[in-house]
């Protein structure tokens, strides 16, 4: 899993033409769609749900990768796999049993992830590593797009990393990742880069294909330098 993926978030496109937007990005060059789910109540905020992404879901082939931000989640992951996310990744922070959420998901027939807010200990995640597809670090408080990143995030993905052993799982950041901090990030050890603001400056397919290919290769130019 050496390749570094970029998977633009939706919360920064045109809610007015979203269709179009997924489409666009998708031929700019994502590796996957990332849908950030927020209630109101998790998070001071709130976006879409199941029905948006099932109407969505014709728009791009790629990976739909589902970041719940939500409480309760466990009501709702048959209706966000229903409407096609390949991934769902809920917030350790956000119910009392984490274990029998991710069983849920697997039981699904999705791949598991789990997100941690930037306070949350990795340490949390010991006892639930057989269980997960992905493990997503916040490197921005949640809630809101267009964050500034903070920097200790770096530092824990070397600590998850190391946690991870030899298991495959994938290790993603959301929140503040731009090209200057992408190849920090990468040479720590994360594989999935979530870029919202950063992907859909420009309000254009061209600007998101070189604000994709700015991400990558910031990312990959550090990977080659830390081989």
């Amino acid at each position: 899993m050496s390749d570094v993926l970029i998977a633009p978030s939706i919360l920064s496109a045109d809610f007015a033409r979203l269709g179009e937007e997924v489409a666009a990005v998708d031929r700019a060059g994502a590796d996957w769609i990332h849908l950030d789910v927020m209630d109101g109540h998790f998070v001071p905020n709130i976006t879409f749900g199941p029905p948006v992404i099932k109407a969505l879901r014709a728009s791009s082939p790629k990976v739909f990768d589902c970041h719940l931000m939500i409480a309760p989640a466990d009501p709702f992951l048959e209706a966000f796999a229903e409407a096609g996310c390949e991934y769902i990744t809920v917030h350790q922070e956000a119910g009392p049993h984490l274990d029998r959420s991710l069983q849920a998901i697997r039981n699904l027939g999705v791949k598991a992830g789990v997100s941690l807010n930037p306070s949350t200990p990795e340490t949390t995640l010991e006892y639930v590593l057989d269980r997960l597809d992905l493990i997503l670090l916040m490197s921005v408080n949640p809630g809101f797009g267009g964050q500034a990143f903070i920097p200790s995030v770096v530092e824990k993905v070397r600590r998850v990393k190391a946690m991870i052993g030899d298991r495959d799982i994938r290790i993603e950041i959301d929140g503040g990742v731009t090209p200057q901090t992408a190849p920090a990030l990468a040479e720590a050890g994360a594989d999935v880069l979530v870029a919202g603001s950063a992907v859909f400056k420009g309000g254009h397919e061209d600007a998101y294909r070189e604000n994709i290919a700015a991400i990558r290769q910031a990312a990959e130019g550090a990977l080659r330098k830390a081989a």
